[in-house]
């Protein structure tokens, strides 16, 4: 296979340590995510995986070994690797437990660092050498993710989420405890761990410290303990990543929909833009010399990847062109301006120009305005962004406007706009879809009588509350894999949401029964008057069917107009065929009960997007 294939899950390839012209990566393999071994010498991909589940898991060591993780329909597996060129498949820690991969690590010298959440619950810390057996070193209650290992392999970091805030934990590879952070008797707010440094004998853990109006870098070693670089702060959400090859940091910023990038000297204490094209970058990183690979996108071109250093990366095949206007309304309200990212169907733009501009609403002949789709994200920490997605696509190109609402408690706007949730889980994020709508119309952006919501995950969850609380304004919804039922969902999902649902709601359903019902769909099926397709998944863990389907009985009951759709799939699946059947299923459902006028010159999308949103 050579170049010309879909990057998945907006990450870079990962790179050999020893060898930068040797990658791998997932990509598109006949609707399946699978990993590819890339050769940049030669420009060509060799297929490493094959399985009916896809495979979305991979790294490669110093020595080119490839490494995936195989899971099963329930999403338990085990890490395999095989040299770059292919051979036979070795387990890579055997003995483990079966698990849900949370992070690979692999020192040049063979150590292996692995996290996995357990099925019973609870993550393990493992190490060990490849193709040994591992041993634990660290087990936590709740769910964790690997957050690095020294060169050396003698410093091992777990990073969990404590009552709400990130933290950190360290230990020897002989399991002693290092370090926790934050120390209950430190500096106020959260750490997110980023690695440590990759250069030998610095044994440096890179963290972005989180606080209630910012986020800072710090850093932290055995002998200097924990250092806050106060003067590095920034406004909105941050990641971070060592230079291979210097004591510098490379920080991307989402801010606004867009992202940023910074070159940061923690001992020089400057800090200096780096440009890219203005659009989001899914995933970038500093490679030896200063270079820079990084996977961009904007609304209206599919993600690429890009390099600085002159190093072929994997190229797209054809890439589709993407119709329609492209822009950003800010719409005023009591508790703050609400970001919207809008796409109007090109027929349209020359009629629309001025009321886009917000100098009123349109007069005078010319189109109607368009039938409008709010794509509601998932999360909800996370936010939608100036970047391709083939559902924007197929929409715009099918004669419909596009609205995707950064509402409250978003990304990408700072930890006060994230945490705004204290006026009732769900109910923030409603008046924030309501009050964009109502600020569309009054522009004649988009018609008052032709509005539907389409959400995945969290997002269809809003779906359901914004149809059952607000009847009146939304014609059509269409939500894939919802939380529709709290009190059902919490008692049936994964121990970590259940713990997420209490630090939400401030209790369980039996301590606080009237916090669940008022955010719960459930509980308003009975007002909703939109006609409604809800999407399930038979093993969704994450918003299990059982939930789902007490609130169609509830539909049934009200005798609310529904369709239902099922998928024998989890909640995070990768598999293409069951995206494009959801796809043309709800662009079908619309089509019928919320008809656009046709466009002039319709564009074939992809079969699929990047990747999957989560609740």
């Amino acid at each position: 296979m050579s170049d010309g294939f879909q990057v998945f899950l907006g990450v870079l390839p990962e790179v050999c340590p020893r060898d930068g012209r040797r990658m791998v990566l997932t990509a598109d393999a006949d609707g399946r995510c699978e990993v590819f071994a890339w050769d940049a010498a030669t420009r060509t991909a060799r297929q490493v995986t094959e399985s009916p589940e896809g495979t979305v898991h991979c790294a490669i060591d110093a020595e080119s070994y490839v490494w995936w993780f195989d899971e099963d329909a329930d999403g338990l597996g085990h890490w395999w690797f095989q040299p770059f060129d292919g051979g036979p498949r070795l387990p890579g820690l055997p003995g483990a437990p079966a698990g849900r991969p949370r992070g690979l690590a692999v020192t040049d010298d063979g150590t292996v660092a692995a996290a996995l959440a357990l099925p019973g619950g609870g993550t393990s810390l493992l190490l060990g050498r490849r193709s040994r057996a591992p041993h634990e070193v660290l087990r936590v209650a709740g769910e964790g993710s690997l957050g690095g290992i020294t060169p050396e392999g003698d410093l091992v970091a777990l990073a969990t989420v404590s009552d709400g805030a990130p933290t950190v934990t360290v230990v020897a590879s002989g399991g002693r405890a290092v370090a926790t952070l934050p120390h209950p008797d430190g500096p106020g707010g959260g750490y997110w761990c980023r690695g440590f440094s990759p250069r030998p004998g610095r044994s440096e853990l890179l963290l972005v410290h989180e606080l209630d109006d910012r986020y800072e870098l710090a850093t932290w070693t055995a002998r200097r303990g924990l250092v806050t670089h106060s003067w590095c702060r920034f406004d909105t959400e941050i990641t971070a990543r060592w230079y291979p090859d210097s004591d510098e940091v490379l920080v991307r910023q989402e801010r606004h929909g867009r992202s940023l990038l910074h070159r940061v000297s923690l001992r020089g204490r400057t800090r200096r833009a780096v440009p890219t094209p203005p659009g989001s970058l899914l995933d970038a990183a500093a490679r030896p010399g200063g270079g820079l690979h990084y996977l961009w996108t904007d609304t209206a071109h599919p993600p690429v990847l890009r390099a600085t250093d002159g190093v072929a990366l994997p190229a797209p095949g054809p890439l589709p062109q993407v119709p329609g206007h492209h822009t950003d309304l800010w719409t005023p309200t009591p508790d703050g301006p609400v970001h919207t990212l809008l796409s109007l169907p090109r027929s349209l733009h020359s009629q629309l120009t001025e009321a886009e501009r917000g100098t009123g609403p349109r007069t005078g002949a010319g189109a109607a305005p368009p039938p409008a789709v709010f794509l509601v994200h998932g999360g909800p920490a996370d936010h939608d962004r100036d970047a391709y997605d083939a559902t924007v696509h197929t929409l715009v190109a099918s004669g419909y406007a596009v609205a995707r609402v950064n509402y409250r408690g978003s990304t990408g706007y700072g930890p006060r706009w994230r945490r705004a949730l204290e006026a009732g889980v769900g109910h923030p994020q409603v008046a924030d879809l309501a009050a964009v709508r109502a600020d569309l119309v009054r522009r004649g952006l988009v018609d008052d009588r032709a509005t539907a919501l389409w959400g995945v995950s969290w997002g269809a969850y809003l779906v359901l509350l914004a149809l059952g609380t607000r009847p009146k304004l939304w014609q059509a919804g269409v939500a894939v894999k919802p939380v529709a039922d709290w009190v059902t969902a919490h008692r049936m999902t994964t121990p970590t949401l259940r713990a997420l649902d209490v630090r939400w709601f401030g209790g369980t359903p039996e301590q606080v029964p009237g916090r669940y019902a008022d955010s719960s769909p459930l509980t308003f099926a009975a007002e909703v008057r939109a006609p409604l397709l809800v999407v399930g998944a038979d093993r969704d863990v994450k918003c299990p069917p059982e939930q789902i389907r007490s609130y169609l009985t509830a539909l049934s009951a009200a005798d609310v107009a529904h369709e239902q759709m099922w998928l024998d799939t989890g909640h995070d699946g990768y598999d293409g065929t069951a995206h494009v059947a959801v796809l043309r299923r709800s662009l079908s459902f619309l089509q019928t009960h919320l008809p656009a006028p046709r466009p002039a010159t319709p564009s074939r999308p992809p079969a699929r997007p990047g990747g999957p949103r989560s609740r």
